[in-house]
């Protein structure tokens, strides 16, 4: 078996290794596809290595089926199809006590605390699967971790049918946001500076514009009212003043980008508008659930999000493809 190793210096190398088998409530997988995201590219530049135990290896955005089960699981047997909600937490901290275990304060993040899917067979926890219809595509199931991430903020940001919803920032992220909110019944405007990327939002039907010209289009589009919900996605401080200053009276910011810096907010906006900042972190068992079906049900048009698939022997074509542009999403077959 081969799997992907990060050893730092922005470099990975490929090794054989041979797997263990699954211990007590343990699954052993055999990995189909793992999608490179933003958190990898983090990552291959060191921004992580302070957490990131190296050599490791990385990758959470997943599709597989079961190879075998440890001692004492029980439901799942080799070949059913699955993805995982990469997530581990200790059940005791303030946060796990009062129901909100995705943001535990210990929280394992598997593919980044722990061994990640860059591999051919995987060992998880029987408690992070995630049962994926048998007629799904397992390149496409790749992204219902992504798309997960989506729906959680799309609940956080408590999306209206009928409200005005300003994305910035039309990555995949971004985009799959976009088309979340807008089955939600919201009316959608994707906020994004590279032509490429309103390309591919154009073709699903969204509105698009470049940030010069938002404020001017949000205030035509909503009568002068402003946009009920806005979600910043795009990482910069330009974004964060974009997301602000197109909200209406009341309006919602909902935090999805990490920032690695402190960024100037306009809090006179905040208090005069009596706006709300809400933070919007991963996701839960249920918004995998929903993520599962949107994207079987093809109301995630998964093939078009879908740039570029690379064997694992190309993983650096992967994450150079990504940091150059022009594509979406970016998989790693991972299969033997």
């Amino acid at each position: 078996m081969r799997q992907v190793v990060y050893i730092g210096d922005e470099t990975f190398r490929i090794q054989g290794y041979a797997p263990a088998p699954p211990g007590p409530g343990q699954v052993q997988i055999d990995v189909a596809y793992t999608g490179i995201c933003g958190t990898d590219l983090h990552i291959k530049h060191g921004v992580m290595d302070a957490r990131v135990t190296r050599p490791a290896v990385i990758g959470h955005e997943m599709s597989g089926r079961v190879a075998s089960a440890g001692p004492g699981v029980e439901g799942w047997s080799a070949g059913d199809p699955v993805t995982v909600m990469p997530l581990a937490w200790c059940g005791d901290c303030p946060a796990c006590t009062n129901g909100h275990t995705h943001i535990c304060h210990r929280l394992n993040f598997i593919g980044i605390d722990s061994a990640g899917s860059l591999q051919q067979r995987w060992i998880v926890p029987a408690s992070a699967l995630v049962r994926l219809p048998a007629g799904l595509a397992l390149d496409h199931a790749a992204l219902v971790e992504p798309t997960a991430v989506a729906v959680h903020d799309v609940r956080r940001g408590a999306v209206r049918p009928g409200e005005t919803v300003v994305v910035v920032g039309g990555g995949p992220v971004g985009q799959l946001i976009a088309l979340v909110a807008r089955r939600a019944g919201a009316d959608v405007l994707l906020v994004e500076p590279d032509a490429y990327r309103r390309g591919v939002a154009d073709g699903f039907g969204l509105r698009t514009v470049a940030p010069a010209d938002a404020p001017g289009y949000v205030t035509d589009w909503t009568g002068g009212a402003g946009a009920a919900v806005a979600f910043e996605v795009s990482g910069a401080a330009a974004g964060v003043g974009t997301a602000v200053d197109v909200l209406a009276v009341r309006g919602r910011l909902v935090l999805v980008a990490i920032h690695g810096q402190p960024r100037e907010v306009n809090l006179h906006r905040f208090f005069w508008r009596e706006l709300t900042l809400i933070g919007a972190r991963l996701y839960d068992r249920s918004d995998f659930e929903e993520a599962v079906a949107l994207v079987a049900a093809g109301d995630i048009p998964a093939a078009a999000l879908i740039s570029r698939v690379v064997p694992l022997d190309g993983v650096a074509d992967a994450f150079t493809a990504l940091e150059g542009g022009g594509v979406m999403k970016v998989l790693v077959a991972c299969e033997a």
